[in-house]
Order: structure tokens, then sequence, then C-alpha cells
């Protein structure tokens, strides 16, 4: 069966995977592109349905990002967001002005019109969230107002005939209170999906696609133990069996003691069915990066490492035809490649790496899944809930949580202090849901400590130490697009700077960082 999909047209706006996200969670296949996109590529894919993302410009300004009228006239469904919104009713004949009073944040808005469509089951008043310096001052023509705020006359507006439907607000977000509904009610009513997109269905037909595209090929596979190449190995195990060669790479930029527990679980317990490789690459890594400090530069160096490491492996293996790399879709938005926000990070799997790669071609089964799809995958394909769940760890390691040079001795501090602070807050974790019967409320889904470029005075017994400053990181997440600090208890966090300070020598501060994502990312670098 076809499965049904609804494009996500990408303006810039720092919300635009969350629109995808959102979609994906009423079981309907998503795909964000460019507002680049041309027309006769979106009729070739036949949507189900399209949705106009927000943006940082104004549409009425020259050269800000627009598309032609064509779109309005496929006979598609059309949701507009923010900027989407306004462009929408710009394009189709309104009018778009300056604001007189600039909405941000939640708001309370009314709605005025039908509620059998878009704002089906939706109350008559409801908390947005707002994000605009624009507003549609005049709906274009055919269109009927549907929401408003005290200070936005068209918070939505709509044309049934043409199933064209502006909203000024984010519904994406968690602040609207019933965003998620309001989207349901776009992608699965409206656009007459079918609600199809669901992980068994997804590993099901990976393992068919990968099967057809490998033959009787070899794959090489880099193994990090992290979540996705995990639920890689088991995709690819479980298509193609022992034509998986998986090569773990120990680039000495590990967490304490992961590099053995990588080995025991993919190598040694037969848990699955694959060739595994072992290379102990620490010293080649750390003569690499020595004096390199720039984030970007490490990043580099890791990736360009990996790929010659791999390369070097393929020749000792014999004829390897397929590299395959865990990119998941995060990492294919943010590398530049699905849309049109800005590029965050460079060593993605899909960017950072050197052009020649010594392989027949590169597949990349995940890059369409967020990361907890990857999950519920891992989950499908019978790997433990242990595995699945651990935290993520970036590609790159421990370089990007070293600020400045990476040596052996700086990664030995980092490497102690975050296993302090993680077993730190397993326990009291424990501890909480033992004696409430719940998690804790301020359980963070990722949590590691940082090694600062910082080194300060301090005193231990009768001596002055001069030594570096440890940065310990705790964010709450749904999707891993955005962040909020974490509120781990004081006495917690007491604990750790205790046990860190008096076990790991050679660091005598702890700083907690409470940076949210924007504007900061969760890793520090």
């Amino acid at each position: 069966m076809e499965q049904d999909l609804v494009l996500v047209i990408d303006f810039g706006g720092q919300y635009n995977q969350l629109v995808a996200r959102r979609v994906r969670e009423c079981n309907v296949y998503c795909e964000i592109y460019s507002y680049k996109i041309d027309i006769e590529k979106i009729k070739a894919m036949n949507p189900k349905g399209i949705i106009l993302t927000g943006g940082p410009n104004s549409c009425y300004e020259e050269g800000a990002p627009t598309y032609s009228k064509e779109l309005f006239e496929l006979g598609i469904p059309v949701l507009g967001l923010c900027y989407g919104a306004q462009l929408m009713n710009l394009i189709l004949g309104g009018k778009v002005e300056c604001a007189p009073v600039r909405e941000y944040g939640k708001i309370e808005t009314f709605i005025d019109g039908s509620k059998d469509a878009l704002f089906a089951g939706i109350p008559d008043s409801t908390i947005v969230w707002m994000s605009h310096n624009d507003y549609i001052s005049q709906a274009a023509p055919g269109f009927e107002i549907i929401a408003h705020t005290a200070d936005c006359p068209v918070a939505a507006a709509a044309n049934e005939e043409k199933k064209l439907y502006s909203i000024q607000f984010h519904p994406e977000v968690l602040h609207t209170v019933m965003g998620k509904e309001i989207l349901y009610n776009f992608v699965r009513n409206i656009c007459q999906t079918s609600g199809s997109w669901k992980m068994d269905s997804f590993v099901e037909n990976a393992i068919k696609d990968i099967r057809a595209k490998v033959g009787d090929g070899k794959v090489l596979l880099a193994l990090s133990g992290g979540v996705d190449s995990s639920v890689l190995a088991a995709l690819l195990a479980k298509a193609i069996g022992k034509q998986l060669t998986c090569v773990f790479v120990d680039h000495g930029l590990l967490r304490k003691n992961e590099g053995d527990e990588v080995e025991e679980i993919f190598g040694k317990s037969g848990r699955f069915d694959i060739n595994f490789v072992r290379v102990n690459a620490q010293e080649r890594y750390y003569a690499k990066l020595a004096g390199v400090e720039e984030p970007e530069r490490k990043r580099k160096i890791i990736g360009e490492e990996f790929i010659r490491v791999f390369e070097e492996e393929a020749k000792k293996i014999g004829t390897v035809d397929f590299l395959a790399q865990g990119t998941i879709y995060p990492d294919v938005v943010e590398s530049g490649l699905g849309g049109e926000s800005a590029v965050i990070k460079s060593h993605h799997n899909v960017g950072g790496l050197p052009d020649y790669v010594d392989f027949k071609e590169i597949i990349e089964p995940l890059r369409n899944l967020f990361k907890d799809e990857v999950r519920k995958a891992g989950l499908e394909l019978g790997l433990p809930e242990f595995l699945v769940f651990r935290q993520p760890f970036p590609g790159p390691g421990l370089g990007i949580r070293i600020i400045g040079e990476v040596t052996a001795e700086k990664v030995k501090l980092v490497q102690d202090a975050d296993y302090i602070y993680r077993e730190e807050i397993d326990k009291a974790l424990a501890e909480y849901k033992k004696e409430h019967g719940t998690d804790a409320p301020w359980m963070p889904n990722q949590y590691f400590a940082a090694l600062s470029n910082m080194r300060s005075v301090g005193v231990m017994g009768d001596e002055r130490t001069y030594d570096y400053a440890a940065v310990v990181r705790a964010v709450r997440t749904i999707d891993f697009m955005t962040a909020e600090c974490a509120e781990i208890p004081f006495n917690v966090l007491m604990t750790v700077m205790n046990r860190i300070i008096n076990e790991v020598q050679g660091i005598n501060r702890v700083l907690f960082d409470m940076t949210s994502k924007p504007p900061g990312t969760i890793e520090l670098e």
C-alpha cells in the first residue's frame, strides 16, 4: 500500500522540525523540503497535504522567501503557520503589515468560525503560542476569519471550499494547548490520510528495501553502541545477517568503560548475528587532535578519521559494497539538506565528511526517522530497553565535551567526572521512584559532564591548586530539537560537586549549565 505523504515546506523558522514531528505523531508520514522545491516535484510526490512553516522574514519585503500561486491551485489542502499563513494570504490577494502590537508567548485566542474542520473539538477560547511582528491585516478574498485575539484580528482564516487554512500561531509547540488536536484535524481529517505510518510497517518495509538494495553485497557499519547505530545494526542483521560487518572504532573519546561495554554487548554476548571488529585507535586520534581547539575543526578531524579507519578495515575484510550510517532525520535537516533552516552542526553522518569515500554506496535506512521513532523501531526489532533508551552521545564523543584542545589527560578527567555525575543522577532518580512510585518530575532526558577550558585557583587541604572547572548539564526535552534545563535538586548537585572535586584529581570547580536550546545547543562545545 502506498504511504500517505504530507509535505512541510520550510521557510526557515526555528520550530520547523517540530511541525514534521507532530504530523508523525498523528501516524502520518511527513517530509521537510525547502521553499525552493520545484512545483513539478511536489506534483510528482502527490502529497495528501502541504504545511507552510514559520520563518524570520517579513513576507512583503523584497527578496523574502516566497512560492508561486500555483501551489494553492493544486487541489491539495494547504495549512500555513505564522509566516506561512501571512505568505498564503499575501499571495492570494490579502494584506500583511507590521503589527501595531507585537504578540509573543501564550495568548488567549477566540474561535469565530465553524468547528467542522480545522477547529473541530476546540473550545471557544484556547491558549496558543504567538511569535510575530507582522500580522494579516486583511484576509485574502474567499477566506473567512475563524479566530482572533485581542490584538490580532486574523489569528486564523480559512477558504473551506479550496481547503486552504492559515493560522498565525504555532500549533506545533507544546505551549499551544490544543495544538496537537488542530494539526490532527488538518492532516487526518481535512487531508483524509489513513494514519498508517507506524513502526511495525516501517521495520517490515525497511528490511525488504535493504535486501533489495544490498542483494548479495557486503555492508560495513560504524557501530558506536549508541541508539542510532545499534538500531541500525539490529535492522541490518535481521535483513542480511552475516553480510554485515560492524566496526567499532574506539577513538578514546567514549564515556568511561564504554568501549568494553560495547564489545561485550555486540561482540562477546552473541546477541547479534554479525561480524564484529573492534579497532583501538585512541593514540591515532589524540595525535590528530593535538593543538586543535576550534569545535568545527575537531568535528571534521574526527569524522575524517572515522572514514579513513573504515577504509582501512574494508581493505582487510575484502570487498565491501556499502557503508551503512545511522543518519536520522534531525541530522538531515540540521545539516541543511532537508529544509531551509540554518546549518547547526557539521559533524552529522550527512555532513563534515570528506568527499572521497572508498565504497560503492552509502545506505542510511534510518534517515527519515526522528529519535523517538528510532527507539520505537529498536523495540520492534527486539533490542533490550536499556540499550534503546540509553542517553544520546554525539558522534565526535568527548571531543566536543572538552572545550579547547583534546588530550588523554583531559579525556580521563571528563570521563571520571561524567561517570560520577550520571551515577548520582541515576541514584537520585531510583530513590525518588522507590519512595513515590512515579518518575521524578525533574527527570532529565540527557545529562552529562563536560570539561571547560577555564582553570582557576582553588584550595585543597593546605595547598593552592590551579585546575580545571567541570560543567554538568541536564536537560528535559521531548524530541531533542528544543530543550530546557532540568531542575536537579540542590542536594544532588552538592553531592556531585563534592564527589567530583574529591575524587577527580585535576578538577577543583564544578559549574551547572542552565542554558536552554535555543539559544544554546544541548552539547557544550
